[in-house]
Parts: structure tokens; C-alpha cells; sequence
């Protein structure tokens, strides 16, 4: 049998999608690569030149800068630790929720779905969001970081409808074997949900990382504050005050502003670029197992 596009038609569709899409891709990497390109160079080049791939004259001042002090250091763990443990507890209560209410004898079970969608569509607001933190006692905790984004409604409704297009005689087997419901969603059930559990994994991994809002609003201690704050702090106050000069050397000139500004970015962009090759192939799974099938 020829193969579809082994045609005069398909080959130019293709050549015209290959152009079309590498074009966009091309647009989408290019400022990345000014941005790590700029992170290694002089103030001179950053002035002069308005968009380059490749530095004239290396540099790793900016990076040097940086952790020539414990003050970054400290932000990237912190920002590691409240995404790893953030990531954890957001499965956990996600999937916990999720299964039993994809069970249709759960007693309620509209009920919860009802108020569920509804706290997707209409939300408390900042302010109170933020009364009900503090009378937990949670102002200037890292738990203020992941408690209040513990679920998110969109999510659990696409890993309740995975558990509902699971088979059901998987579960009335378990259940014939001895099988407690507990014993069905921990040997069962998350066994079959790896690509769901993998996509979403990366979903609040990267919603934590990136959040820097909450920081802002629930963190007042600076020792706490994760790398995205630190990094908007740099951005938009134009601080170059996160570096020890004097710990490099009585000659050492602090890098520019703008180098600063292009190396944190780096840094805080690196740990997610790295992880997210070796989950991206799930995501595409992932998100069609948990959709609805009409």
C-alpha cells in the first residue's frame, strides 16, 4: 500500500508544513538564545549590539556575580523544595479526590462535581484568600506556597474522567480477589494513570516554579523567598545588589544590569528545560487518556 504522502501533493504539503513550522520554531528559540547568548557577555557588546546568538568576548562575570553570595543559592533551593514538595502534595490530593469521585455510587458525588466546577468559575479573590492564610497561621511558611493551589479544578476533572474510562470489570475483579477500594486505587488505579500522573506533574511543577505572586503576598521574610521573586525584584526594581563584590577581589567590576537581568533568567529557567524532555512525551498521552471521548 503507498503511503499517504507519497504523493506530488503530499510531498509539497509537507515541505510547506516543514518550512512553515520551523519557521515558527525558529522565532520561538531566537530570543531564549539572546537571552543565554547576553547572560555571557560584556557591557559593551549588550549596548552596542541589539540581538546576537553568540557573544564576541565570553564572560562569566554575571554568573559569578551571582553566587558570589548564598543569597541566590539559597532562593533556587528554596524554589526547588517548595516545587518538589508542592508537586507531591498537589498529586496527592488531586488524584485522592479524583478517584472517588469518579465512582458513580459515591453518595454526594454531584454534589462535590458541582461545587467543584464552581470553584473553577468563581474564586474567593486575593483579599480573602489571603485572610483565610493568615488565620491558619501560614504567613511567612513555605506551606502558604502549595496549601492554597493544592487542587486545581481543570486538572481534577480530567483525571476524574481517566478513572471513569477505565474498565470497570478491573475493579469489580479486585474487589472479587479481596481487593479493599484503597488496595484498587493503589495497585490498580495509579499503576494504569503513569502518563497522567507524569503530565500533571509537570503541570503544577511548573505552575509552583514560576508562581511568584504568593511569595509576594504570604512571604515578608526575604531569607524565604523563592529564585521568581528574587528574579522580579532584579527585572523590575533594576537591583544588582545580589552579588558580594568584595569577595571578588578588589579589582572586580559588577557586571551590567542588563547581564544580571539575562543570567538569573537562565538559571531560572534551567531546572524546568531540564525536566520537561523527559516528561514531554507523556504529555500528548497524558491529556487524551484524561479527555472526554465523545
Amino acid at each position: 500500500m503507498p503511503k499517504m504522502h507519497n504523493t506530488p501533493g503530499g510531498r509539497v504539503f509537507d515541505v510547506v508544513n516543514f518550512i512553515f513550522l520551523g519557521a515558527i520554531g525558529l522565532l520561538m528559540i531566537l530570543p531564549f538564545l539572546y537571552v543565554i547568548a547576553g547572560s555571557f557577555a560584556t557591557e559593551a557588546e549588550l549596548t552596542s549590539r541589539s540581538f546576537f546568538i553568540f557573544p564576541e568576548t565570553f564572560t562569566l562575570e554575571a554568573y559569578q556575580y551571582i553566587f558570589s553570595t548564598d543569597r541566590f543559592t539559597r532562593s533556587i533551593l528554596v524554589s526547588i523544595g517548595v516545587t518538589v514538595v508542592g508537586t507531591i502534595v498537589c498529586l496527592f490530593f488531586t488524584f485522592s479526590m479524583a478517584y472517588p469521585l469518579s465512582r458513580k455510587h459515591l453518595l454526594g458525588r454531584n454534589f462535590f462535581m458541582n461545587m467543584v466546577v464552581f470553584s473553577m468559575l468563581f474564586s474567593g479573590g486575593m483579599i480573602p484568600t489571603y485572610i483565610v492564610v493568615k488565620s491558619l497561621g501560614l504567613l511567612d511558611s513555605y506551606w502558604a506556597l502549595i496549601l492554597p493551589i493544592a487542587i486545581n479544578p481543570f486538572n481534577l476533572i480530567i483525571v476524574k474522567t481517566f478513572f471513569q474510562n477505565i474498565p470497570i470489570e478491573l475493579e469489580e475483579s479486585a474487589k472479587v480477589d479481596g481487593c479493599t477500594e484503597f488496595g484498587i486505587f493503589w495497585r490498580i488505579m495509579l499503576p494504569l494513570s503513569k502518563p497522567v500522573i507524569a503530565t500533571f506533574a509537570l503541570f503544577y511543577a511548573v505552575a509552583i516554579w514560576n508562581d511568584f505572586f504568593s511569595a509576594l503576598l504570604y512571604i515578608s521574610d526575604s531569607t524565604k523567598w523563592p529564585v521568581q521573586v528574587l528574579l522580579q525584584q532584579i527585572i523590575l526594581l533594576s537591583q544588582s545588589t545580589i552579588g558580594d563584590t568584595s569577595a571578588m577581589g578588589a579589582d572586580y567590576v559588577a557586571p551590567p544590569d542588563q547581564s544580571l537581568k539575562l543570567a538569573v533568567v537562565v538559571i531560572a529557567t534551567l531546572p524546568i528545560l531540564i525536566i520537561y524532555p523527559f516528561l514531554q512525551k507523556h504529555f500528548a498521552k497524558g491529556m487524551l487518556l484524561g479527555s472526554v471521548k465523545g
